[in-house]
């Protein structure tokens, strides 16, 4: 206790012991860090586990908003496209020169070659029998039964439906029929010694009595030459018949159609009877 009490003396009295403290602290120091160390590593160890909590739950936070905004930017691109092909009805209702209806698709028939679907709009819109109907390319079809809230429609490509078509080149006029495939109309009137081309765009001539005449139908495709009369020609409907969303009803009443050529008459009366062969058929 003595020598304590002097030591202490002499530190305040003077600074002859600041050499001896520094080399003693150098002396001290690994004993001094080794207790300290145990406190030391639970200390950081606590920090880090709060760290890894915190960060977790912000990387959980952060996962559930960048799956909320990236269902929020899928819903934009489906706006954004549905509100590119209304836009497109819409120019296109303008440069028919036509009282058209937009219409959106809600359902579809799944029998096998039977190409109808039904729309959100019926008798109350002012929808009725043997309609045409188009999409933003051409000719879809018509519509075959109607309700006061929705309406059928068979596409041109059902194996029960035909439209009379001519060639936009040269006016060549045959009859088109529906062959069970969304991406086929066969033209089995059309003789080896037609002037018809693949490329050759097809337009409704008018002569059915449902359809206006100069809508685009399809492209002709493959021409096969037959033995006999007749060739066996393919064409490509405009429509984009397997991917429409929305189509336009034309509303206008189409004009019955006088023929005095024979040549005429004979496609009207092949036209006129495979129509009521199609309308009896999905009658009953």
């Amino acid at each position: 206790m003595l020598l304590s009490v002097l030591l202490l003396a002499i530190e305040r009295q003077s600074s002859r012991l600041d050499s001896i403290r520094a080399f003693l602290s150098v002396v001290v120091y690994p004993i001094q860090s080794i207790v300290s160390l145990p406190l030391s590593v639970t200390n950081q160890t606590f920090q880090l586990l709060v760290s890894y909590s915190d960060l977790k739950k912000e990387n959980k936070t952060l996962k559930r908003q960048a799956l909320l905004r990236k269902t929020d930017l899928l819903k934009l691109k489906n706006l954004e496209k549905e509100n590119i092909r209304l836009r497109a009805l819409m120019n296109k209702s303008y440069t028919l020169g036509e009282h058209v209806l937009a219409a959106e698709l809600i359902g579809a028939t799944h029998f096998p070659y039977e190409h109808v679907i039904l729309v959100d709009k019926g008798t109350h819109f002012g929808v009725n029998k043997r309609q045409p109907v188009l999409d933003t390319n051409g000719i879809v079809g018509q519509v075959i039964r109607e309700y006061p809230l929705s309406s059928e429609i068979m596409m041109i490509t059902d194996p029960s439906h035909a439209i009379a078509v001519e060639v936009n080149r040269n006016g060549l006029r045959t009859i088109a029929f529906g062959n069970g495939q969304y991406n086929e109309l066969k033209l089995p009137y059309v003789s080896n010694q037609a002037d018809i081309k693949k490329g050759d765009l097809l337009i409704s001539s008018g002569l059915d009595g449902t359809f206006p005449r100069g809508y685009p139908v399809a492209i002709v495709g493959k021409i096969n030459k037959m033995r006999g009369s007749f060739s066996n020609i393919i064409a490509t409907p405009v429509a984009q018949l397997d991917k429409i969303r929305e189509v336009l009803i034309v509303l206008n009443k189409p004009k019955s159609i006088v023929l005095i050529a024979t040549e005429d008459t004979e496609d009207k009366t092949n036209i006129d009877s495979h129509t009521n062969k199609v309308e009896s058929n999905h009658d009953e």
